[in-house]
Order: structure tokens, then C-alpha cells, then sequence
């Protein structure tokens, strides 16, 4: 029984983490209209500082719970530097009662080369 009950926990834990979000749409950095939204960085400060989103909104993942209030209560869209980042700060965030609209993945050639083109990646 009360490995029934562990494998139920571990499984949770691990469809929160690594299962995509239903109903989030992987939009390219094009599609989305940057006026009426809120650009939402849940990358590391490192990864954040190294290559910055102009107008983004920076909270890594590891603070979101504590800083939320500081997000303009407006519909996001997510950047994330990996699929668990994002699914992380998705869940978080619509939880805390936010609208996200959709989320791109920051290629790793836009980490390598750092040049202004368009490389956010679809999710």
C-alpha cells in the first residue's frame, strides 16, 4: 500500500514537472503583439543578463512564488530557456491567477552567436 501510494507522489511530481501544459500555444516571437502584452523572463539571472529581453519582465522560476506581485497583472507570454522551465512557470503563474497567452524556448543558437535575428524557438 504504501508503495502504491509513493508511486502515485513520484508520478505527480513528475507530470507537473516534465508533462506539457494543455492549452498553451508555442507561438514564434513574430506572432505575438508586443503592446498588449507582458514579456515574462523566467530564465536564470545568469542566462537573463548574458542575453536580456528588451521589455521583459525577469523573475526566474526559483522566485516566482515569492516576487509574483511584481508582474503588471496583464497577459504574459513566457520565455524560458528550457521546457521544464517553462512548464514550471506556466503552472505557477496560472495558479496565481495570471493569463498567459503563449511561451517560446530561447534557442540555443540565439546563446551561442547573440545577434539580433529572430531565434526564439518554438516550445
Amino acid at each position: 500500500m504504501i508503495y502504491i501510494l509513493t508511486l502515485c507522489i513520484v508520478t505527480i511530481l513528475i507530470l507537473r514537472r516534465y508533462f506539457p501544459v494543455i492549452g498553451l500555444k508555442c507561438m514564434k516571437w513574430g506572432e505575438i503583439d508586443i503592446k498588449n502584452i507582458t514579456v515574462m523572463d523566467v530564465r536564470d539571472y545568469n542566462d537573463s543578463y548574458k542575453v536580456p529581453i528588451q521589455g521583459a519582465v525577469n523573475i526566474p522560476i526559483a522566485y516566482l512564488n515569492r516576487f509574483y506581485a511584481e508582474i503588471p497583472n496583464r497577459v504574459l507570454y513566457i520565455v524560458a530557456s528550457n521546457s521544464v522551465e517553462k512548464n514550471m512557470g506556466v503552472r505557477i503563474l496560472r495558479k496565481k491567477g495570471f493569463r498567459i497567452i503563449g511561451c517560446s524556448i530561447l534557442s540555443h543558437e540565439y546563446k551561442l552567436l547573440n545577434n539580433k535575428r529572430n531565434t526564439l524557438s518554438n516550445c
